[in-house]
């Protein structure tokens, strides 16, 4: 009795906090100002959560997206500042050099094992996997291991691991022909080895990038970027062995990276750029939202974080939350740097 007493008391408080919960600015600031770095431009970086107030970050910089020079960099965080980055992957294969591409921080559950996933290759359409681990928090990285053949690692988001142990890498390719596909890849050995799972390639939905919800009722859920306007999304009720019909939430995008987590308190989060696509790729990335939902494909508005002008881009958000509660997100500011956003 006093058990379903306890199990009533903590779901009437959830489905409260779930009603009144409204997101709220802490801390905002830039990981490093523009000038004091050896690079002109970045984009595309991911955050861990390392322990109480300790955070990694990483993205690429370099002259530009897709120039050789483009390497990864890290940043670590503690006591409320960002120390100077510091290079920790490149694109140098035999004698030749590429460009690095999409970095995603990974730690596996209990284990002292970081994961740094990355691309490397002339472009997107061409790119290979790459992984390189840390017992250290990343502050040294063994040497980069190739992934094996096909498998890209997670393209942009995090994988989810499963109540099982299950790795839920979410990933997708872009053909020559500019087709996009989105696949999860699947490990059930703690990376060792890989199976994928395509989700709905039967269709003409275009879309890349898929972040992974799992709900209450076990249910796994993708929202992906996509060029039909709005942020996609799809289910599987097999962890991730086959995937329902495409469905498109409400939410607008215009061809933009988004990211999406579960929150302590039950609801789903996502930071997105709330247009439509232009001519070109960069429109539409003037402003940055966070949204929240219940159910993954209703979302409502619930903070803007960033409202530009035409020119800037604030894009390719990325979210955690850590064991103490507060919500962490980075972001694409200007590709001049990298914000970084702490929430309530």
């Amino acid at each position: 009795m006093k058990q379903i007493t306890l199990f009533l008391t903590v779901l009437l408080f959830t489905c409260y906090s779930c009603k009144t919960y409204k997101p709220q600015i802490v801390s905002s600031q830039q990981i490093f100002q523009e000038g004091h770095v050896d690079f002109k431009q970045c984009h595309a970086s991911t955050i861990q959560s390392l322990g109480k107030d300790s955070l990694l970050a990483c993205w690429f910089g370099g002259t530009h997206e897709s120039n050789p020079d483009v390497v990864i960099w890290s940043s670590h965080y503690a006591n409320g500042t960002w120390d100077a980055p510091v290079q920790v992957a490149d694109g140098i294969l035999a004698d030749k050099r590429y460009p690095t591409w999409n970095p995603v921080l990974y730690q596996y559950p209990n284990s002292d094992s970081l994961c740094l996933f990355y691309k490397i290759g002339p472009n997107p359409r061409e790119w290979k996997g790459y992984v390189k681990y840390s017992l250290d928090k990343g502050r040294h990285w063994s040497t980069a291991q190739a992934l094996p053949d096909a498998i890209l690692g997670p393209i942009k988001n995090k994988p989810l691991t499963l109540p099982n142990g299950t790795i839920l890498s979410p990933s997708s390719t872009e053909s020559k022909e500019e087709i996009w596909k989105a696949h999860i890849e699947i490990s059930r050995d703690q990376g060792k080895t890989w199976a994928i799972s395509k989700v709905r390639p039967d269709t003409t939905v275009q879309v890349i990038q898929p972040s992974i919800l799992q709900h209450r009722d076990g249910r796994l859920q993708v929202l992906c970027r996509s060029k039909e306007n709005k942020v996609m999304s799809a289910f599987s009720a097999d962890q991730g062995n086959s995937w329902g019909a495409w469905q498109a939430t409400n939410l607008l995008n215009p061809n933009s990276a988004t990211d999406a987590i579960q929150l302590n308190n039950g609801l789903f989060m996502i930071v997105y750029n709330p247009a439509v696509a232009g001519n070109n790729w960069w429109e539409g990335r003037t402003k940055l939202h966070v949204a929240l939902s219940k159910d993954g494909l209703h979302w409502r508005d619930e903070l803007t974080l960033e409202d530009g002008v035409q020119g800037d881009e604030y894009s390719y958000p990325t979210i955690i939350q850590d064991k103490s509660g507060l919500i962490h997100i980075t972001y694409t500011w200007n590709r001049k740097s990298i914000k970084h956003i702490v929430l309530k």
